[in-house]
């Protein structure tokens, strides 16, 4: 896929920036594009005509990004849409929530053409994937852990990894569950969430390397943390792999050929 064969919908209730990033698009070659002011009309818009990527801001008239997009994840015929947020919001309980909805990007505002150019290509390595270039191992075979305490964020791993050719999963809500699936089943590969009740992504990547039966399994953990220090403490308790929420597909391909390359 080119960026100019892409349909986005655009909610943004500000006229002066509608017309800024249009002519952004205008100038990346991007035409089908739809423009609506709430996110109302974006669900209507979507109905009407579903668009490969949906660019919200994080204020609407009506409701908010966070709103918007859990709104689309809840409708099976939109869910697999990909969502960006573009917003000048910083904090942390704002931000959250979008990631774990499985936002393919945050676009900080304001932007120039270049980073939303770098965006949208995030967007296009989303829709149209590269699979693992695991050459010595069929990838029907590669046994998958997903654990994360949000569904919507677990469906989004999943879609993703899935988009790679992996084929084989298996969920747990948290690490006291994972633990359980750990002592059942083998696992060729472990994906984590940091921010989990009961038992964090740390605690249990540390449980794994000291007390589990499987202490060599590539355990690649995806968080929003942002705190240094955390961290800094779970790179040590033995972590294979660690990358950002959002995530961009490129990044985890990447990492995930390497942890696994050596497994399989």
């Amino acid at each position: 896929m080119k960026l100019s064969e892409l349909m986005v919908l655009l909610a943004e209730p500000s006229s002066t920036q509608r017309k800024i990033i249009q002519g952004y698009f205008n100038d990346l070659g991007i035409t089908h594009v739809s423009y609506v002011k709430s996110g109302e009309e974006a669900l209507v818009e979507m109905s009407r005509v579903r668009p490969d990527l949906v660019i919200s801001t994080l204020y609407l008239p009506d409701m908010s990004g966070t709103d918007l997009i859990h709104k689309i994840r809840e409708d099976s015929s939109l869910n697999e849409t990909a969502f960006m947020l573009a917003s000048s919001e910083t904090r942390f309980r704002y931000l959250d929530p979008i990631r774990q909805a499985g936002a393919i990007a945050i676009l900080p505002k304001p932007f120039d053409e270049h980073d939303l150019k770098v965006a949208l290509e995030t967007t296009i390595d989303h829709l149209d994937p590269t699979g693992l270039n695991l050459e010595r191992h069929a990838m029907d075979t590669i046994e998958v852990l997903i654990v994360d305490d949000s569904n919507m964020a677990r469906k989004h791993i999943k879609r993703v990894l899935t988009s790679m050719g992996l084929e084989n999963f298996t969920f747990a809500h948290d690490g006291v569950e994972a633990v359980e699936k750990i002592s059942n089943s083998f696992f060729d590969l472990i994906v984590t969430d940091y921010n989990m009740p009961r038992m964090d992504g740390q605690e249990l990547v540390e449980y794994i390397r000291s007390e589990s039966s499987q202490s060599s399994v590539p355990v690649m953990m995806v968080t929003s943390e942002e705190s240094e220090s955390r961290l800094a403490a779970v790179q040590k308790s033995g972590i294979s792999a660690i990358c950002d929420k959002p995530f961009e597909p490129q990044t985890v391909r990447a990492l995930l050929e390497n942890i696994l390359s050596d497994e399989v």
